[in-house]
């Protein structure tokens, strides 16, 4: 799983019809410390609950294929969940 920030949205006058009611986004991947990693991606929000600006979940691959059950999408990326927060300990604490 890997977190991304919301930085816009993808409008399309037609997709694959198992896409039809998600919403495309844009993502920036980040670290754990919010720095931007890699370029932007196009993710399907999986929830509905995504919006410009926020931190969220994401997966790749066969992760994002299955995401949702009973319904095989033909994404690479997929938006699972809102990040609430992020902790970071230093390798040593504890």
């Amino acid at each position: 799983m890997d977190i991304g920030k919301i930085i816009g949205t993808v409008v399309a006058t037609r997709k694959d019809s198992s896409l039809l009611g998600s919403r495309l986004l844009v993502v920036q991947p980040v670290d754990a410390h919010g720095a931007s990693v890699g370029s932007p991606l196009v993710a399907v929000d999986t929830q509905g609950a995504a919006g410009y600006g926020e931190m969220v979940y994401m997966v790749t691959g066969g992760d994002a294929v299955g995401v949702l059950p009973g319904r095989r999408m033909p994404v690479d990326v997929a938006v699972v969940g809102l990040v609430d927060s992020i902790t970071v300990t230093e390798e040593g604490d504890g």
